[in-house]
């Protein structure tokens, strides 16, 4: 890293979650809030606006930076987020994607039981609770709309929780979008605060050793409950994270998920390498939490998910035979199944560990909404921050690369050799290497979730594709990697790499484009950035790290040029 992005990065430490307590948010906030008002045309702002912060970061240059949340006449405003730049008390500019300052009336026409009943015929008959339903401003189109935010939840056919938020045009009843509040990891199927929890008299931390799926033995750091004369798969040196077991099942005592039970060992030995013993799957869940963890906290210096210290909950064994694996918002937790064991292994993969992890740190910063660009662009943030853990780790018995999901597929014929592919998406036969360039209006809107495919659209594992794309030719150039080029069964010469013929592209290294990426994340994108404005976002964040017309910054412009995204 350069000597001003180190710079840079122990600045966003001060800001980042309120990790150092001497910093005083409040005259950041306050002037914020009086540059908004004072530039009503970049920050969309109406007198009927109020707005609630979702964060601040500080540059050690002085570069202030404040997340907001928007309502209107008292109302959430969806898609009305905005991060307000300034420095010295001078505003700079602001990232936000509402098109216009609001202006509509905050009288329904239908009621919430016509909303529920609409959203209600598109979601079926398997929810398992009543549904709710709240007013909002829809500010993701080009016209604010007032709409219900309906929810329902239950379980798609595989077993995969579900939260889907419908918002129903309070005008007419219809449906103009959706989005489902739990991530997946695989197929489409904020509190601020410092340091680690209260110290639990009665527990100690201790190191055991663990025998894993993936990763072969591992220290893990834990705990001895006094009480309880066990040891616990939780880790009081990573903000009491925790492992626990759902055995086979799909509620345990916590709501959606549950929080299962604790894993607990009496000699501190745990697992066998095999799935025969059922906490070899805890291990590699516990140990890709220790390395996701420390990834942030030693590339960033977040601690942990919400950057607030706290650890969050893994649980095992989600079911019977289920292949996949999800974040959910709502409990901060995140569930992973044991698959098929007939063509997928249990989905504790390390970068599949740090993918689900990811969904959270989105969660907390920019809340990449999970539909259309921005889910595409929250599943790529995962996938990228996920490849990078593992790489962090550079574990030989999962040895760094950049396909997705690997290591859970068994030797059997058919299987394909990843869940997805950075440097070709396009190999699993639907992701999109590059951004539609527009030939066929259908399939751009299909990708976009716009037309006839508003509320619906291409699934964001695919369109994440292009994200995907992007940060791999950012960091490593047009070059295959290794067993994939010229010569290989997959054949990947140069020009099969790019969209626009530049063969000649050259890679900026892992390094700066994760940094480049996270401070994009979490400084410039809103919750319904698209593709457009990840790459303005981008650019952004590469001149604050290495300088406007640098080499880093220069990698971004081609980089996005390479997959269509201009």
């Amino acid at each position: 890293m350069s000597s001003l992005a180190k710079a840079l990065s122990v600045a966003i430490l001060m800001g980042t979650a309120g990790q150092a307590a001497a910093v005083d948010n409040g005259g950041p906030i306050d002037r914020a809030l009086v540059a908004i008002k004072a530039n009503p045309v970049p920050t969309r702002y109406s007198t009927s606006d109020a707005f609630a912060t979702r964060g601040v970061t500080i540059d050690r240059n002085g570069t202030e930076h404040v997340r907001f949340a928007r309502t209107y006449k008292g109302l959430p405003v969806i898609g009305g987020d905005l991060v307000v730049h300034s420095r010295a008390g001078t505003f700079k500019t602001a990232s936000l994607m509402q098109a216009k300052p609001l202006s509509l009336s905050t009288t329904p026409t239908i009621t919430s039981s016509q909303a529920i009943a609409n959203a209600g015929a598109q979601f079926g008959t398997g929810f398992d609770s009543v549904p709710t339903s709240r007013l909002v401003v829809f500010a993701r189109k080009a016209t604010p709309t007032l709409a219900y935010d309906v929810l329902y939840t239950g379980k798609a056919k595989d077993g995969t929780p579900i939260r889907m938020h419908y918002f129903v045009n309070a005008a007419n009843g219809a449906v103009i979008a959706k989005e489902n509040a739990v991530q997946t990891g695989t197929l489409p199927g904020t509190g601020y605060g410092t340091g680690n929890p209260p110290a639990d008299p009665n527990v100690t931390p201790v190191v055991g050793t663990g025998r894993s799926l993936f990763a072969g033995v591992v220290p893990l750091d834990v705990q001895w409950n006094n009480t309880r004369r066990l040891y616990e798969l939780k880790d009081p040196t990573r903000g009491n994270t925790n492992i626990t077991d759902m055995g086979d099942g799909y509620r345990g005592s916590g709501g959606l998920v549950g929080i299962g039970t604790q894993v607990v060992d009496g000699d501190n030995k745990w697992g066998n390498g095999a799935t025969t013993d059922r906490v070899s799957a805890a291990v590699d869940a516990a140990y890709g939490f220790a390395k996701t963890w420390d990834f942030y906290k030693g590339k960033f210096g977040r601690l942990g998910i919400a950057g607030d210290g706290k650890g969050a909950t893994g649980a095992v064994h989600y079911l019977t035979k289920y292949s996949n694996a999800f974040w959910s918002n709502d409990c901060f937790c995140m569930a992973f199944g044991d698959g098929d064991g007939v063509k997928i292994k249990p989905l504790v993969a390390i970068d599949i560990m740090g993918h689900e992890m990811t969904h959270g740190v989105t969660f907390a910063t920019a809340g990449l909404a999970y539909v259309a660009e921005s889910g595409g662009l929250n599943e790529a943030t995962s996938d990228i921050m996920g490849t990078m853990v593992e790489h962090f780790a550079n574990n030989p018995s999962q040895a760094p690369n950049y396909l997705i999901g690997e290591a859970i597929y068994l030797p059997v014929a058919g299987n394909p050799p990843a869940l997805r592919s950075m440097f070709k998406p396009s190999l699993d036969g639907i992701s999109d290497d590059c951004y539609p360039d527009g030939s066929d209006p259908a399939y751009l809107d299909f990708f976009r979730s716009t037309g006839v495919y508003a509320g619906g659209g291409k699934d964001v594992h695919y369109t994440s594709g292009v994200g995907n794309h992007f940060f791999y030719l950012l960091a490593e150039g047009a070059v295959a990697p290794a067993g994939w080029g010229a010569g290989t069964t997959a054949n990947l010469t140069p020009d099969k790499l790019v969209c626009n013929g530049n063969v000649a592209l050259t890679g900026i290294g892992r390094e700066a484009a994760t940094q480049i990426w996270y401070r994009a994340l979490t400084v410039y994108m809103t919750s319904s950035t698209n593709y457009a404005n990840a790459r303005v976002a981008t650019m952004s964040a590469a001149a604050d790290l290495y300088g406007a017309g640098s080499a880093q910054q220069n990698g971004v412009a081609a980089a996005w040029d390479a997959v269509n995204v201009h």
